[in-house]
């Protein structure tokens, strides 16, 4: 056989080799695809707090000295006026002893001048400095009385005691919280949000709360105020979340929030797989067309598609395997779960 026509062959194989490959290369790639659902999507923040009461009011002492004296402890409910514990006083009320004994003097010298006065025995000068001398004497007993009087630790209405920090023996400084008391007031939820949510939260909104005290449960709640300053090192802002009065939930306890910045009942719905930077695959008349498209809130496997396609149209479910921008594709219709 000569050498041109072994070459002949050799090219004609090669040919038929090409136009194999050519033809398995211009086959329509076979794809699942699935068209948008309508469904509801809920865009919600999340965020971690600690509940706490709304109003805590601390009861400290004006004078420090030692606590001698404890009649209400944690968690009790106290009554308007009623001891909560006592310093000691014993110095104050004898100094107080003293002065009303100096009072008692001073009065019993008015008590004589105002007759000599009266028999115009005396100057009235000396009546008016007996009269000064006793009037200082009476207000020097109120204010040891007073004093005494602050050394006894008093609910200012009815409350409860949600934190105790004193102990019998020990020295309070003036000034330091012995008690904490929350008064009448319902509780609520400290939260910490990320300012990059911090925009879609605004007063009013729904919250859903949920604590690791209660496994399964969710509580409603409400947001109630929004710190107009956030922290620059966190990069957080604070929020509080008002709870019903009836809610199981104890001061202290952490939870976890989501605030619901938005419902949607009607949202076109994709699965996540989908979408891959921003885009998905249309099929528009056998061929694969990408399209960028704007998502929202997502549940699950689901993302809510803001815009970019319609309720109509058929997308490929894996955007991983899809083909190059206008590539032929023969597609099988599914319906995810």
């Amino acid at each position: 056989m000569s050498r041109r026509l072994i070459m002949r062959g050799a090219l004609a194989l090669f040919a038929i080799a090409i136009l194999a490959v050519c033809a398995v290369l211009l086959q329509p790639k076979s794809v699942e695809a699935v068209h948008p659902r309508v469904g509801p999507a809920i865009l919600a923040v999340y965020a971690s707090g600690t509940v706490e009461a709304s109003v805590m009011m601390p009861i400290a002492p004006r004078n420090g000295a030692r606590l001698v004296e404890l009649d209400a402890d944690e968690g009790g409910d106290v009554k308007t006026g009623q001891t909560l514990g006592r310093l000691e006083d014993t110095d104050l009320r004898q100094n107080t002893e003293q002065l009303v004994a100096q009072e008692r003097f001073a009065k019993g010298d008015l008590d004589r001048d105002t007759t000599l006065l009266n028999a115009n025995a005396i100057a009235r000068q000396v009546y008016d400095r007996a009269l000064s001398a006793w009037q200082a004497a009476k207000a020097a007993v109120s204010g040891a009385a007073a004093q005494t009087g602050f050394m006894a630790l008093l609910s200012p209405g009815d409350c409860r005691v949600i934190q105790r920090d004193g102990e019998i023996g020990q020295f309070i400084a003036p000034n330091t919280p012995v008690f904490w008391l929350s008064c009448n007031a319902p509780l609520r939820v400290t939260a910490t949000v990320d300012e990059e949510d911090i925009a879609l939260v605004r007063v009013g909104q729904r919250v859903l709360i949920r604590a690791d005290a209660f496994p399964g449960r969710i509580f409603d709640a409400q947001v109630t105020s929004i710190t107009p300053k956030g922290d620059p090192v966190g990069r957080s802002y604070r929020v509080r979340i008002a709870l019903p009065r009836d809610t199981p939930l104890e001061i202290g306890m952490t939870t976890e929030a989501n605030i619901i910045a938005r419902i949607d009942q009607s949202a076109l719905l994709l699965p996540d797989s989908a979408i891959a930077d921003g885009a998905v695959w249309r099929i528009v008349d056998g061929r694969a067309d990408r399209v960028a498209v704007t998502t929202g809130a997502k549940s699950g496997n689901w993302v809510e598609i803001v815009n970019g396609i319609t309720r109509d149209d058929v997308v490929i479910r894996d955007a991983s395997a899809a083909p190059a921008n206008g590539a032929k594709v023969e597609m099988h219709l599914v319906t995810p779960k």
